[in-house]
């Protein structure tokens, strides 16, 4: 494995000292491959040449770069600066057990070995930034999106169109899932279809709604299979149409989607300024600041009072603090925190009603969810509705996990 910084890559092995022919290992390896008129010997040098960069090695990364990986795919770039979790592993197979609280570029880019020594990976142990984005795009041929969250999936796209490359898109929800190709001059971009991200809270996250842990597979495979038939030009990529796969039902349904001439990325008036702005999650189009709507819920406020985990816990022990949590129901079943005064309102109540009737308005109260980000939309909600005392627990669950008690499961 090999590390970048900005725009790094490699170049692409030949797979054996003479070039332009494939090793008698690489015969025996891509046998299956080679028998595909499609594929054959001349496809299998096109993918030994080609260089991928998947933007996340999570639920979908995970079967994205092993499939690539197994194919044959020449280089492949991971960027993700996330480590992993026990609580991936559930939908995260590309790592293991053992790989908990390593980085997980570094333990994709050991599984990616033990599948296929020959395929050269380049990590890009960082989140994408407008900074950087362009110019990592520009050093691969397709680029696959396997991120899980607006900002990132709006700045990547826009990046693509800047430079101009294909972007293999997928995302899930608990038993749902969508793939869709945008490419550049073939068809609609993310912003066509998706011209604002919802409101904030509108649409749970896996950590928030939960994901059944199969569909990561099933998504993220078909997103290797597009990126498979673009490096080949085989086939129909999913251009200007949308597959829509439902777990429960077992149907794949099919949404034609076009273009748009007003978009402010792929427009034919469109400028585009990549930014990490969250008001604008990546992209100013000359003369359209401000139309697309904000992602406040990406960030913790700073300027409501809030308590640090250590802090509250010791509240908690000693005194008759309330503390209220804020997350739905099927997150409680997984954990919840002990507390003398224990109050359960998920936000959308609190933010209908900010009303505690069991509550005086001058106590105490504490508020916490996993992150610390809806929790803060319920403190501002309380202190407008005369609970003076009402604050944040910094950090979430995941703060009181790191600064209290480390055996707490998180999701």
């Amino acid at each position: 494995m090999e590390q970048h910084g900005v725009g790094g890559h490699v170049a692409v092995g030949d797979g054996n000292p003479e070039s332009g022919q494939l090793s008698a290992a690489e015969r025996s390896r891509y046998a299956r491959h080679l028998l595909l008129p499609d594929v054959g010997v001349a496809g299998q040098m096109r993918l030994r040449a080609a260089r991928v960069l998947v933007v996340g090695a999570g639920g979908l990364g995970s079967p994205v770069l092993t499939y690539l990986a197994a194919a044959g795919v020449g280089t492949v770039g991971v960027v993700d600066d996330d480590v992993v979790d026990r609580s991936n592993l559930q939908r995260q197979v590309v790592h293991s057990t053992a790989d908990v609280g390593r980085a997980k570029v570094e333990s994709a880019a050991d599984r990616i070995a033990q599948i296929n020594p020959e395929v050269q990976v380049v990590a890009h142990p960082w989140r994408l930034t407008a900074e950087r984005a362009a110019q990592v795009v520009a050093a691969y041929d397709v680029v696959v999106d396997a991120t899980d969250n607006f900002p990132t999936r709006y700045l990547l796209s826009d990046a693509c169109v800047v430079v101009g490359r294909p972007l293999v898109w997928g995302a899930v929800s608990r038993f749902d899932g969508q793939v869709s190709v945008w490419w550049p001059g073939k068809g609609p971009c993310y912003r066509c279809v998706f011209p604002r991200p919802p409101a904030p809270g509108l649409v749970p996250s896996c950590e928030q709604g939960g994901v059944l842990g199969v569909l990561p597979g099933v998504i993220g495979t078909w997103q290797a299979t597009e990126v498979v038939k673009i490096l080949l030009g085989i086939g129909e990529p999913l251009v200007g149409r949308m597959m829509v796969y439902d777990a429960l039902a077992a149907t794949v349904g099919q949404v034609r989607l076009s273009s748009r001439p007003d978009c402010p990325s792929c427009g034919p008036n469109a400028t585009v300024v990549l930014r990490d702005d969250p008001l604008t999650c990546g992209v100013v189009a000359d003369g359209d600041a401000g139309t697309v709507s904000t992602l406040s819920a990406t960030a913790e406020p700073t300027d409501l009072p809030h308590v640090d985990a250590r802090t509250a816990a010791r509240l908690v022990d000693s005194t008759d603090v309330v503390l209220l949590d804020v997350r739905e129901s099927t997150e409680r079943e997984v954990v919840t925190l002990p507390a003398r005064r224990a109050l359960w309102r998920p936000l959308g109540q609190v933010l209908a009603d900010p009303t505690l009737p069991e509550v005086p308005l001058d106590a105490t109260v504490v508020v916490y969810c996993r992150s610390g980000v809806r929790s803060a939309k319920a403190v501002a909600a309380l202190r407008a509705a005369g609970y003076t005392s009402a604050m944040n627990l910094a950090g979430g669950l995941g703060a009181w996990r790191d600064d209290v008690d480390s055996h707490l499961p998180l999701y």
